[in-house]
């Protein structure tokens, strides 16, 4: 998607660490997956809160820092229908920043991470979607999600995948 769709083409996946989360329990509801920026708005590094100066602890994967955590929750994500887990990987790209600085890309107003409609945000994310299919993209970059956990599991025996910790705010002297 990244390198197909000129509204993604910002993101340096190398810079983003993606990894699974285990959720405790199956079903449909719950979250899928998550997009945690690495830097404060506007890719500032610090922030003073309350008269008191924060820093996001660093994350450091093959000795490069991430700007980015993308985690998908297992076995949730993958026991989507296909379509959906497609939008999921969309949806969470879409919250990338177009500065690729390591903050969300704002909407105004309160609901500044997904405008205030939800249900435009996931129509737009669908029309990102459409239009990658239509670049007829190679079935090897995403055809292991038409299976679900069990399938996967099944036919390749054991799903490993990172654990990525979530980053602490870490106080500043």
């Amino acid at each position: 998607m990244v390198a197909r769709l000129e509204e993604l083409r910002h993101i340096d996946l190398s810079r983003v660490g993606i990894g699974f989360c285990q959720t405790r329990r199956q079903g449909r509801f719950g979250m899928h997956a998550s997009l945690t920026p690495l830097r404060f708005p506007g890719g500032q590094t610090r922030r003073v809160r309350r008269g008191r100066t924060w820093r996001i602890q660093r994350v450091e994967l093959d000795g490069r820092e991430m700007l980015y955590l993308l985690n998908f929750y297992l076995p949730r994500f993958l026991d989507l229908p296909f379509a959906e887990k497609l939008t999921t990987v969309a949806h969470e790209l879409w919250h990338i920043g177009p500065r690729f600085d390591g903050d969300l890309r704002r909407f105004g107003g309160r609901c500044y991470a997904h405008s205030g409609s939800q249900r435009r945000y996931d129509a737009y994310v669908g029309r990102l979607v459409d239009r990658w299919l239509a670049f007829h993209p190679p079935e090897a970059f995403y055809g292991f999600l038409r299976l679900d956990f069990r399938g996967l599991e099944s036919q390749h025996g054991r799903i490993f995948g990172r654990r990525i910790p979530a980053p602490k705010l870490v106080p500043m002297e």
